[in-house]
């Protein structure tokens, strides 16, 4: 069963380690770590996303940074209570991972399957300059009873498409895991950049109940 439910999450990512690992907390005396890996766009530019890794399938005392490696899991979140209030915290959680020679190039580098189900209802909105964006939140269920909420980004027809979902409608979602930064008013004197991460939708289907 357990196989059944992990296949509606999957997620791929081949890129640079870009930080040391960070003691993240532990299960069952398993030891889970945080590591930060730059993953290229199409356009030159970069992601960073965070990898949480046991430290079973690597060894985590190790300094990896600049070498390439690829990881698949699954994308999670978990929500961290801060200044009053629950914050959402995403991380791709490795079940595989290999080195591998040099920086990969192409679209393969970063790829994300999802099959979940809407629990809020979209925000269509358009830019300045004209261009459609939605966002979605999808709940996307783990054994156990748990579940992740993904952020996910639509743009131009997919933006219109998933303007009409409604709340509990079952969706699969195929794109890529992006990072953006953003600044936080802390307090009136007080501000911090954070780095938010969302799914950037390339294909979408509605898939009925």
């Amino acid at each position: 069963m357990s196989d059944k439910i992990i296949a509606n999450n999957q997620v791929t990512i081949m890129g640079e380690v870009a930080s040391e690992f960070i003691f993240s907390h532990e299960v069952f005396g398993e030891g889970f770590y945080m590591v930060d890996i730059l993953v290229r766009r199409l356009s030159n530019s970069e992601d960073r996303i965070p990898l949480m890794v046991s430290e079973r399938l690597i060894d985590v005392t190790q300094d990896y940074r600049g070498e390439y490696i690829m990881a698949s899991g699954q994308f999670r979140s978990y929500n961290r209570h801060e200044e009053q209030k629950n914050r959402l915290i995403l991380s791709v959680f490795a079940r595989e991972i290999e080195f591998i020679d040099d920086e990969p190039e192409g679209s393969k580098t970063n790829s994300i399957l999802l099959d979940g189900y809407i629990c809020k209802q979209p925000i269509y909105r358009k830019t300045p300059l004209g261009r459609e964006i939605a966002d979605l939140l999808l709940a996307v269920n783990r054994p156990y009873g748990k579940s992740d909420y993904i952020p996910c980004i639509c743009w131009g027809r997919n933006a219109r498409y998933a303007a009409a979902f409604e709340i509990g409608e079952h969706v699969q979602v195929l794109g890529r895991i992006q990072s953006r930064e953003y600044v936080k008013k802390i307090s009136e004197t007080e501000t911090e950049k954070r780095i938010a991460y969302e799914v950037s939708v390339s294909k979408l289907e509605c898939m009925g109940e």
